[in-house]
């Protein structure tokens, strides 16, 4: 992780999905407050996914909308609390993120979340059967700027071809970052995939469940532009 980002490493390719093996992060220390600690030992056994099916971890059948790398877990707590009506799994590995994130859900009293603490290509390809999500949501991943390490960003054809599996047939993904040489990149992938289709021009404004996070705001008062990419497979 990366500033709180969420990005890959290389690795083989694994027979039969065609996605090479990479991981949706670089896991790096973080200081754990007294408080996260706390939340980790005391509500992540209330909020973690069970070992099975995502789907299975909710006492309700709902929408299932997934958050790949949700940081310090703010937007996700929001949407949850926004879209009572959806079931939410996060995906993180960064544990003071977690621990904040686990606070405030129970601080706010929401149970449509739960959490996977994995490597989301792992997620996606264990617990995540085909055609089973609505959404999936990735917002502001690590750019990695530099062209030697573009092979670490998130967002690659073959990643894409994995979440498009796992969607549901009319399912929306849901990309967000304020680099535009990544978006640009993000734009060249999906086109890679037959089974995903754009639905901006090439992007779209923020839609109205996407709260303004941290890196957003960041990236404003740098003067970047910030892209919404909606996808619909």
């Amino acid at each position: 992780m990366k500033d709180g980002r969420r990005e890959t490493e290389d690795g083989s390719r694994e027979a039969g999905v065609g996605l090479r093996r990479v991981r949706s992060f670089v896991r790096r220390p973080g200081r754990l407050t007294p408080a996260q600690e706390r939340a980790l030992e005391e509500l992540l056994p209330r909020y973690q996914v069970g070992e099975g099916d995502l789907r299975d971890s909710f006492d309700r059948p709902a929408e299932l909308v997934v958050e790949i790398g949700f940081g310090n877990g703010q937007a996700l707590v929001w949407m949850a609390a926004h879209e009572p009506e959806r079931n939410f799994v996060g995906i993180e590995v960064h544990e003071p993120g977690v621990g904040r994130l686990l606070r405030d859900l129970a601080a706010e009293g929401l149970d449509n979340v739960r959490v996977a603490r994995r490597d989301a290509v792992e997620v996606l390809r264990e617990q995540t059967p085909p055609a089973s999500l609505d959404q999936v949501r990735i917002y502001f991943p690590d750019p990695w700027p530099k062209k030697r390490h573009h092979k670490r960003r998130l967002i690659q054809p073959d990643f894409l071809r994995l979440v498009a599996e796992r969607l549901k047939p009319g399912g929306l993904l849901h990309l967000a970052t304020d680099w535009m040489p990544y978006a640009e990149w993000m734009l060249e992938a999906i086109d890679e995939v037959p089974e995903l289709r754009n639905l901006g021009q090439p992007h779209v404004e923020r839609p109205p469940w996407r709260p303004q996070t941290h890196f957003e705001r960041r990236g404003l008062k740098r003067g970047h532009e910030i892209v919404d990419i909606l996808v619909r497979r």
